[in-house]
């Protein structure tokens, strides 16, 4: 019995100790991709790349030439640390070596190894070398870069949601960056306050455009998010300037409106820091009406003083909000670029404005070289 209990032991022993060599691997391998790992898997991977390569050239170094070794260089230049970059480069000399002396002198025919192939072969590994030391001083490696920016971009796009509103009222917004970037310099703050009542909206131009003012954008956006809600309507605006001033940025000023709409009475009250003028349809007469607050821009000087104005959307009126790369162009001054916009925006007011906020971008600033960002809030009849 007991002989019988130890040869059936031994193939559950087995199973176990294969089943935590897989769960060891695969968690080494996701810790990898996710940057918080060991390098050792792509360092092994490449080491026995190299003799595999040396073998090929050996056997038919005219379709596998010496310089194939840069392969594994390049790819290690992306995948390991720079300390692990040494013992692949030292793998590497070494396959070189041995290429060289069962191969030939290179004089006595093709494919040998020349000093062009050592020369192309240690230029892509201080290339590499040089990559590797960049992405440990930043800390970042290559593959959770790319995660990192699309989880900044997400979370841009996330804040920017507008909040659900109450039947009777529809809204939606339109963003299209810079040279079809990921990234804008606009963006949109959005809550409900005061119990749900009052829905208040902040649009937003950070100075430049594209990935430039992105980083900038995400910083604002946060910090506004926190602002927005926790303050009295009018002290969101000084408040957000302070912030601002605090950041000592370069080119650290941004153009702002905001929007509190009683979503009861359809009332609203706009404050503006050197934002360009809401528009909004009045439904009775079918004419657009500019509403231009007062203010300057945030972030130039502190003390600033933002004038409020006022308005009321009635069951069929349109209000929208926008940044100025929809309207202005260097060829093109505002006034044009808001009648443009009016024109095409009388399109749709038989058909209502759902779905309008990315067409009227695409009619009137398709191709422009700046972040666009349209809102539009409409009360319907």
């Amino acid at each position: 019995m007991a002989r019988r209990g130890g040869v059936d032991a031994f193939p559950a022993r087995w199973r176990r100790s294969m089943h935590r060599a897989r769960i060891t691997l695969r968690r080494s391998g996701v810790d990898y991709f996710r940057g918080d790992g060991s390098d050792w898997i792509a360092l092994a991977g490449l080491l026995i790349i190299i003799p595999v390569i040396t073998c090929t050239t050996l056997i038919n170094p005219v379709w596998c030439s010496p310089t194939a070794l840069a392969l594994p260089i390049v790819a290690g230049g992306l995948l390991l640390r720079p300390a692990s970059l040494l013992s692949l480069y030292a793998t590497a000399a070494a396959a070189l070596i041995v290429e060289s002396i069962a191969l030939g002198p290179y004089a006595e025919g093709p494919a040998r190894v020349t000093p062009g192939t050592v020369l192309v072969v240690a230029a892509c590994g201080f290339f590499g070398l040089v990559l590797a030391q960049f992405r440990a001083r930043v800390g970042v490696p290559w593959r959770r870069g790319g995660t990192m920016l699309f989880d900044l971009r997400e979370r841009i796009r996330v804040q920017s949601a507008l909040p659900l509103l109450p039947q009777g009222w529809h809204r939606e917004m339109a963003l299209r960056p810079a040279g079809g970037q990921s990234f804008s310099g606009d963006f949109v703050v959005a809550a409900r306050t005061n119990g749900g009542r009052n829905l208040e909206v902040v649009l937003t131009d950070v100075s430049g455009k594209g990935m430039d003012a992105g980083s900038r954008a995400l910083l604002l956006s946060g910090a506004f998010g926190g602002l927005l809600g926790s303050l009295p309507p009018h002290g969101f605006l000084p408040a957000a300037n302070g912030y601002l001033l605090r950041q000592d940025w370069d080119e650290g000023f941004a153009t702002s409106i905001h929007l509190v709409l009683d979503l009861e009475s359809g009332d609203y009250e706009l404050l503006s820091a050197g934002h360009p003028p809401a528009l909004q349809l009045h439904a009775g007469s079918g004419q657009w009406e500019e509403k231009a607050a007062e203010g300057p821009l945030l972030g130039v000087y502190d003390g600033a003083q933002f004038d409020a104005v006022k308005g009321s959307l009635a069951p069929g009126d349109v209000l929208m909000l926008f940044t100025d790369g929809l309207v202005e162009t260097s060829d093109r001054d505002m006034a044009e670029g808001i009648d443009r916009l009016t024109g095409e925006a009388d399109r749709y007011v038989t058909t209502g404005f759902e779905g309008a906020a990315w067409h009227l971008i695409e009619a009137c600033a398709k191709d422009v070289n700046d972040d666009r960002a349209l809102l539009l809030l409409s009360r319907r009849p």
